[in-house]
């Protein structure tokens, strides 16, 4: 399973039922690639019969985008769509993609590390882009990954990657910084009141020391900007650029107590957040919006987190949020188990989103969580990551998924599944 050469020919799609995301549903339509961009998306791409009377046509014509769109079309590789669907390619938020391989095996899992404040660490540095898990997950169309470190406190910074890499540095896709905050919380309050009020204390302490966290950063750089810092510190010299405003702090938080004083904090340093889990976020969405934060909702098919609510609300969330005007993508926070995040974006479906909000929630609002403004839509300019099947690609059963492309590149779909599946096939 080698990873794909640059795209070195033009691709044209014909006759597909192309879902651009940013312009609907478009019927028998053409879509054009080449050096691994989108370069045009139409419903009749001129004379794509006759390749040089379009080219001729458009010499006539003077116009410089049409003569290169023309040219292209010339030299095109063309693969018939009839009854096919063409999907932008999925972005998986919240992952450990490349961090884990065996779950229960702790030399290969290299997705924490200790310590309570460390906004230093990259996660990108332990990502390996030869995992064996990566090929079993791209083949349900995810194409690119955000690779998120796991822990308490502050953890570090995460990284969004292709699917398709030789190394890191061919994975990592350039994205503003990332920094993850796991917001403190306690999982079981005990029934004991002694107990239970020890617990309450360590949390209190616990989000004190969060507080004081990004007071020590902010006073930090304060200093450094005076010119009175005698010892570097990497940690609060890692943070600097969340207070100058180059990054975003991901929080990850369900309970309304915990969205709340997350926002608090955002408020202090006027700090860019994004809330990962965000079980309660539809309940204080307007909170949410004085601080223009953003979600990575991870809890789609989840059960209650509460004994009084009813069992499908974890599913229905989805729809809330869009209901109250939240700003949110949908995550499926795990390694492997990632593969099934157009299964969640289905599931959402039957509960409310309708199915072009259910594909944007993986696609293109995952990418505008990330800041990314060229990635998640089948239009012109953006990057050609895109997914040829024969069905739907929120219904793994039917998607019947034919060929991926990243960049433009084709890549192999071949992985270790299919492989342990041909090999007992002839037992």
């Amino acid at each position: 399973m080698l990873p794909a050469a640059p795209q070195s020919q033009p691709i044209l799609f014909t006759n597909a039922t192309v879902h651009t995301v940013t312009n609907g549903v478009l019927l028998d339509s053409d879509v054009l690639i080449a050096d691994g961009k989108v370069i045009a998306v139409s419903k009749d791409l001129e004379l794509t019969t006759d390749p040089a009377a379009a080219l001729a046509t458009a010499q006539q014509s003077d116009h410089a985008q049409l003569i290169n769109q023309a040219e292209l079309i010339s030299q095109a590789q063309i693969i018939d769509a009839s009854d096919k669907h063409l999907y932008p390619g999925l972005i998986a938020l919240d992952t450990t993609m490349g961090l884990v391989e065996v779950e229960m095996m702790r030399p290969s899992n290299d997705a924490y590390e200790v310590g309570f404040i460390n906004p230093q660490l990259e996660a990108i540095t332990a990502f390996n882009p030869d995992s064996e898990i990566i090929p079993t997950v791209r083949v349900n169309g995810i194409t690119h990954a955000q690779v998120v470190p796991q822990g308490d406190g502050l953890s570090g910074q995460s990284a969004l990657v292709s699917m398709d890499s030789w190394t890191i540095e061919d994975a990592l896709v350039e994205s503003k910084k990332q920094f993850h905050l796991y917001w403190p919380h306690v999982r079981w309050l005990s029934k004991d009141d002694d107990k239970r009020k020890e617990q309450l204390a360590d949390l209190e302490h616990r989000v004190a020391k969060v507080f004081d966290a990004f007071s020590d950063g902010q006073r930090y750089l304060l200093a450094k900007q005076a010119g009175k810092i005698d010892k570097i510190d990497l940690r609060w010299q890692a943070l600097a650029p969340l207070y100058e405003g180059n990054a975003q702090l991901f929080i990850h938080a369900q309970s309304q107590q915990q969205i709340e004083q997350a926002i608090a904090l955002a408020k202090q340093y006027s700090f860019s957040i994004v809330i990962v889990g965000g079980y309660d976020a539809w309940r204080v969405a307007d909170a949410l919006a004085e601080v223009d934060a953003k979600v990575v909702y991870n809890q789609t098919l989840a059960l209650p987190k509460r004994k009084d609510e009813p069992i499908d609300l974890a599913f229905k969330i989805p729809a809330l949020l869009k209901q109250a005007q939240v700003p949110f993508a949908l995550g499926f926070s795990s390694d492997w188990n990632s593969r099934n995040l157009p299964f969640a974006a289905g599931q959402s479906v039957a509960y409310g989103l309708t199915k072009d909000e259910a594909l944007q929630s993986i696609t293109l609002d995952a990418a505008k969580i990330l800041d990314i403004d060229d990635m998640g839509a089948i239009a012109p300019g953006f990057k050609a990551n895109i997914i040829l099947a024969t069905g739907d690609i929120l219904d793994p059963m039917q998607a019947g998924i034919e060929s991926i492309y990243i960049d433009g590149r084709k890549i192999d779909l071949n992985n270790r599944h299919q492989q342990l599946y041909q090999k007992y096939l002839k037992r």
